[in-house]
């Protein structure tokens, strides 16, 4: 009886880990954010909205620097980074195209990762830009802002703004 009730447990779980796995569902997966890749970022430019050039990913997301991190020290992590998403370094150098390299560097966030940095300050995605020339975190609570190409924020307010907190 003992064999039996160990091979039934057996098939259960089994078949609890199967179900796990997916199989299904046809939810789409989430897009990759850069928190989770391994290949070397890649900054660039772009025109988005009203804020002229501003400072995109590899994808052509729209980047962003936060007003309470200081140079060389990433403060948005847990509940914020999964909102904003940092820009991690993954393997390599990132790589620039039309981003002065003297600006760009990395600097290490508390679990280890290298953070991304323009002009010594992090940078970050946010988790409400859906597409490449998305902006909505422009002004979000008074503190998230684009980066230009310089390094700058960039501080002008779309009309679409309106955002509040994190």
């Amino acid at each position: 009886m003992k064999s039996f009730a160990l091979i039934a447990g057996t098939a259960v779980i089994g078949l609890s880990a199967l179900t796990a796995c997916g199989g299904g569902d046809d939810t789409p997966a989430a897009p990759q954010s850069s928190s989770t890749q391994s290949a070397s970022a890649k900054l660039a430019t772009a025109d988005v909205g009203d804020f002229g050039k501003v400072v995109v990913d590899g994808t052509g997301r729209t980047l962003y620097v936060f007003d309470k991190d200081t140079a060389g020290k990433p403060t948005c992590d847990g509940d914020c980074a999964a909102m904003w998403p940092p820009v991690l370094a993954g393997a390599g150098a990132p790589q620039v195209d039309g981003v002065d390299a003297s600006l760009v560097g990395t600097v290490a966030r508390t679990d280890g990762s290298k953070q991304v940095t323009l002009g010594g300050l992090p940078l970050y995605q946010f988790g409400k830009d859906s597409k490449a020339g998305d902006a909505k975190g422009q002004a979000f609570g008074n503190v998230w802002w684009v980066v230009g190409p310089d390094g700058k924020k960039i501080t002008i307010q779309d009309s679409d703004s309106g955002n509040s907190g994190y």
